[in-house]
Formats: C-alpha cells, structure tokens, sequence
C-alpha cells in the first residue's frame, strides 16, 4: 500500500503539492532530491511538526500544519504528530512579550488527549504514528542537558526577535525559555526527520534543529513554514487579502468542534476572494482541480456560490463526516438562501434585568454569543447588520424592556433572547 502511495504522483508532482501555500522553505533543492530518493528507493520520507499542548481548543487556523502534513500522507510518506509534553512544561516562548507559565504534567495530559481527538479529523490515525518527547527528553537528564545547553551561545539566542525585542526593551527573559529551541531541535535529532513543518514564527526553533541534526552527522532536515491563516473577516485590499489572524478573541474563527450548521454557515459568510485563498490552504483538492474550478468561475460556467458551498461542505465534512455536510448544505439553503430562519431550534439565551427597565442593545448582543464585546455590537449596528424582530437596529442607544426576542447579527448568526 504504502509502496503504491509513493509512486501515485511523480516527485515534481509531490513537491508541487506539498509546497503549495509555503512562505519558508529551506531548501528547495534538498526537498526534491529527497522526494526523488523517496520515489526511487520506496522508502517514506519522515515528516514531523510538533505541538505542545498549551489549549485544548483547534480552530481552522490551527490546522494548517495538519492540512500540509496530509498532504504528505497522501502521497505515503510518514507522519509523526509530535506532542511536546516535555517542551509544555517549560512554554514556548514563540512570540511572547513576557515569560510563558509552564503547564503543569496533568494539564498536558489532559490537553494531549484532547489533541489526538480532534487531529485525526485532518490526518489519517492508520498512517500517523503520535510521539510524546517525553520519550527522549525525560532520558536526557542533567548532564545531557548541560551538553545540549553549550551547543549555542546567548548571542546567538539573541537573534530570534522576540527574545531580542524583550532584552532590548528590559522584559525579563528566564535561563529556562533559551533550553526550549534546543529541546525542539534535539526532537528532531531522535526522530531524524526529514521534513519539519511549522508556523513563519517558528523558523528560528526549526532552523536549530537543522544545525543540531548537522553537527550529529545526520541529513538535515529540509524546513517549511506556512502561513498564519486570516480570520473570517478578511478582505481583498490592493490585490492581496488583508485581515487579522484567525483568533477566538476577535470572533472570527471557525472551531474544529462547532456544530456543522454553524461551521458551515461561518464559512458561507466569506467573501469570494477569501474562499479561494481556504481553498488553497485548507482543501484536500489538488491544484489542478482548483485551477479548473476556478476557471470555471471565472468563465460563467460555475456560479461563485455553488464553489463556496463545495468548500463549505468539503470542510465541515472532513470535522463531522460526509452526511453531515450534506445536511448542513441543505439546511443552509432552506434557512438562508430561501430566506427561512428556523426560530423554534435556535437557542433561548435569558439575560437578567436587575431591576432596569430597560438594557441596551449593545447590553444585551454579548450575552447571545453572538457578538463579542458591546464595541463589536455598535459597529454592526452602524454597518445595518443587526435585526430585532427582523427590524433593523441601527441606533447604539436602542433598549429593550422584558419579553422575548428574535435577535439576527448579519444572515447567519441568530438566537432568541428573554429579558426578565
């Protein structure tokens, strides 16, 4: 099987594929002349990208790196999903501004599990071997971590820009947070990886463990950054998509585990240029399939919706299965685009008076969920986006007295809501 997975696509194939989206990549040449070796001898290459298991939540952003290491799967190459149980308890401290707390050994545990739940929804768990580097990192002991430690200087630990911005600005920055490069790089010495993949703001970390893997007389591995994906809200600007990263604080993320209708929806609310920039980093389809999807769009042979619903259903089929998104498709365009919000199963949301006779709107839109913070709320009441009633609010000074309401935040965001 494995064998017959290496020799579906030609090397160039495969590179064109796995590279697809990457803002880094260190080095090309060597990438290729490892996919050829791969492709000549049957041999997998091994591919690596390690997660420390710091939240327990995955959104869509999250899972670019598992979206590009399946890629690798597909075409039979081995997977390692690495968790840094070990790495964990010192934080990594990848662009922060102040020391990370340290996860506690329970609070990793717990989190790993949760991890491995949610991540075989991207890759495949029959062609994934999971890793803790506790395996490796626990052996290591004292004296092996003091020998890891001379490797490099504070110089040179100096140079990443975050530890560079803190001692510049006089932060404080902890002996332990320069052992946490090293120790992602030793991962890679003990798995002697092929490929390692990670976030642009984890190529300083990647980069070590190149230089560790050279120094103990390995191959080094080849290093591929990807890029941070862009919430929800992201738009066009000059030619190029503008927006911020995808964060649950700035409401505009999809979560690996909402409800399908919910993801779907989400997904339907983007814009045209934005869905094509998903596609290319989040959809299992191949280039040239995007190519003449695209082109179809652009021609007038395929309608710009029915490409967004395919992207909508392709995502939301691979978190909660092929029939659920089949389902929330098909309720997408009953409720929405036939203009038909099913009140009777949105949620009922009772938000206390205290004695007022009234709350404002803005009050009352975070209580819902459905907005973040009273200031998100006044923008869209400006922006004509919020209905109660099914009457648009556009007043930041409107109130609501006791009883029950329809509240709508744009098309696809409602719920009923009882002041009492």
């Amino acid at each position: 099987m494995t064998q017959d997975l290496l020799r579906k696509a030609t090397p160039e194939e495969q590179y064109e594929e796995v590279t697809r989206g990457t803002v880094d990549l260190q080095v090309p040449e060597e990438l290729k002349k490892k996919l050829e070796r791969s492709y000549r001898e049957g041999k997998p290459l091994t591919i690596k990208a390690g997660f420390d298991p710091n939240r327990p939540d995955l959104h869509l952003g999250h899972t670019l790196v598992l979206t590009r290491m399946r890629r690798f799967q597909e075409f039979g190459h081995t997977v390692v999903f690495l968790i840094g149980d070990f790495t964990a308890l010192i934080g990594d401290p990848t662009g922060k501004n102040v020391t990370r707390q340290p996860l506690t050994r329970e609070q990793v545990k717990v989190n790993a599990e949760t991890y491995k739940q949610q991540v075989f929804k991207v890759l495949d768990a029959e062609r994934t071997q999971v890793r803790f580097n506790s395996e490796w990192l626990d052996a290591l002991g004292a004296e092996g971590m003091i020998r890891l430690a001379a490797r490099y200087s504070v110089q040179r630990m100096l140079e990443r820009d975050d530890f560079k911005k803190r001692f510049r600005d006089n932060r404080s920055i902890a002996i332990h947070e320069f052992l946490y490069p090293l120790l992602q790089g030793y991962d890679s010495v003990a798995l002697k990886a092929d490929v390692e993949m990670g976030a642009t703001d984890q190529l300083f970390n990647l980069l070590v463990g190149r230089q560790l893997m050279k120094e103990q007389g390995l191959e080094p591995q080849v290093i591929m950054t990807g890029p941070i994906l862009e919430g929800l809200d992201a738009k066009r600007v000059d030619g190029k998509i503008v927006g911020e990263k995808m964060s649950k604080s700035l409401d505009n993320y999809v979560g690996v585990s909402e409800p399908p209708d919910q993801m779907f929806g989400k997904l339907m609310s983007i814009t045209d240029d934005l869905m094509w920039r998903y596609y290319e980093l989040l959809s299992s389809k191949s280039l040239k399939e995007l190519q003449a999807l695209r082109e179809a769009v652009q021609s007038g042979q395929a309608h710009p919706k029915a490409a967004k619903v395919g992207f909508a259903q392709e995502i939301t089929a691979r978190f909660h299965g092929e029939e659920a998104g089949r389902k929330a498709a098909a309720d997408f365009e009953a409720r929405f685009a036939k203009k038909e919000l099913d009140t009777e199963n949105l949620p009922l949301v009772e938000v206390a008076m205290a004695g007022a006779p009234k709350l404002p709107v803005t009050k009352v839109l975070p209580e819902t969920k459905l907005v973040a913070s009273a200031t998100e709320a006044r923008k869209l009441m400006a922006q004509g986006g919020v209905r109660v009633n099914g009457e648009k609010v556009t007043d930041p000074k409107a109130e609501l007295g006791p009883g029950e309401y329809l509240v709508q935040v744009g098309k696809l965001k409602a719920a009923r809501v009882k002041l009492a």
